[in-house]
This record gives structure tokens, sequence and C-alpha cells, in this order.
């Protein structure tokens, strides 16, 4: 188990210190539909830090979301919502679009980012087998409907058919998951290390499925969302049933660098 862990965290700290990681997010901004300039410009509404006053536009209709740029090239572009998103390149600045319940964002990453602040690694709690724990995965009839908050203070409704229900120190709680996937179950949740020890608008935990009405929450293997990084991140935040009465000495800790 803790070669696993290790193995876990090594890939974390090679994902946030690399070239494509939230560190390196340098801008986020909101399209309108029609015509949206890129460029260094001040008539730019994607305004990028460095480069040409125009580097080029990104045309929204109908749902579909066009590139043009200066040179005179054209092509479509697909948002996030479906999983990869594409992308365009400048030199060390690259962008993607994500769909936020049908508004569309440009995320801008300074892919060089590292060379001038180089990602240190990030705290945690020593491995502990008792933050292993086995709940019991109970279905929710009829289901429930959440409207989740996110850091920009949006609301998005969330279905929950299911939960997981553990108990710690002789306190029965449960935790509800945002999402439930066919490799993967995923929750949000606060504990009583959040603000202190964790960061304050709480941490990530990913499960694999349920089987035979049991699923394994390690939290070992909590670990600090997008926006703990940077504020350009849309971060779902825990829903009050997944506020924890008790803390959680295991995985991620807050960030040194964190805003």
């Amino acid at each position: 188990m803790k070669v696993a862990l290790e193995n876990w965290r090594q890939a974390r700290h090679a994902e946030l210190s690399g070239p494509d990681s939230w560190l390196g997010l340098v801008g986020l901004f909101w399209l309108e539909p029609g015509s949206n300039r890129v460029g260094s410009g001040d008539d730019c509404p994607v305004r990028l830090p460095t480069g040409p006053a125009w580097l080029g536009e990104l045309d929204w209709q109908a749902g579909r979301l066009l590139w043009r740029a200066a040179d005179g090239s054209e092509r479509e572009l697909q948002t996030d919502r479906e999983g990869k998103p594409s992308t365009v390149d400048h030199e060390n600045l690259s962008f993607f679009v994500v769909d936020r319940d049908s508004r569309f964002a440009v995320r801008l990453r300074d892919r060089d980012w590292a060379s001038r602040r180089p990602f240190v690694g990030l705290a945690c709690f020593p491995e502990d087998p008792a933050w292993i724990i086995t709940a019991d995965w109970l279905p929710l009839e009829p289901p429930l409907m959440m409207e989740v908050p996110n850091v920009s203070g949006e609301l998005k409704p969330v279905s929950v058919a299911f939960r997981a229900v553990f108990a710690v120190d002789g306190q029965n709680v449960e935790l509800l998951p945002m999402s439930v996937g066919e490799r993967e179950v995923f929750f949000v949740f606060r504990d009583r290390t959040s603000g202190k020890e964790t960061y304050g608008a709480g941490r990530f935990l990913k499960a694999n499925p349920a089987v035979d009405g049991r699923i394994t929450l390690d939290f070992n293997r909590a670990f600090n969302p997008p926006c703990a990084f940077t504020p350009f991140a849309t971060c779902p935040l825990p829903p009050p049933e997944n506020w924890l009465p008790f803390a959680v000495p295991a995985g991620e800790k807050r960030w040194q660098g964190d805003h």
C-alpha cells in the first residue's frame, strides 16, 4: 500500500509541475455569442499578456465555436464538455475553451510558467491505514437533486442516487457523490482541518466503483482541487451534506503557495 500511495503522490507532483499544470493558468475569459477578438490589444476581450495585438477571433454561433486566425486559417474547436478540448498555441501561450452549462470561457495557459517559479511540491499527512474506510453504498430512493455551488458563486444541479455511509469514532456520517461513472466515483468534502491544515474550500476524493454494496474511501488520497492553485478554475464546493464533523488528518495538506 505504501508503494502504491507513493506512486500516486509522484504522479500528482508530475501533473502539477508540468507545462499543463493548473499553476500555469494566467487567465479566464468568458465569451459572448458572436465574435470574440483574441490578442494583446486593448480591444480584445480575450486578452493575451504578450504577442500580437490581434491573434485571431473566436466565433461562437449556434453552439459551434470557430477559431479564425489572423493568417486566414480557420478550424472548429471542441470544448471540454466531451473530454479533452482543442487547443490553440502561440509561442509559450496556449488556450482552450471550457463549457460550463452552455457558457463558454477561454482558459489561457503559460506553458513556460515553471521556468520562473518551479513547483516545490505538496505537503501531505503521513499515510494512515485507519483512513482507508469501507463504506456502505446505499441507494437514495427517490434520488436527491442538489444544487452544488462553485467558487464563482454559480449553482449546478446534481442528481444523487447513492450515498456512502460509514462511521468514524462512533459517529455515523455519509458522503454524497458529485458524479458516479463506470471507472470512478467522485466526492467533494470538507472536514475540521479545512481552512487550517488543509485547503479552506475542501478537498476532492476519487474512489473505485462500489462492489456488492460497498465502496472503499481512501482518504490518504484526498487531494486539493484546482482552485487551491489558481483563481482561474471553477471548482465545485462541498455541499453541506458533505461537511464532516471531525478532522480527517489524511491526504494532501494546504498548498504553501495558497492565495
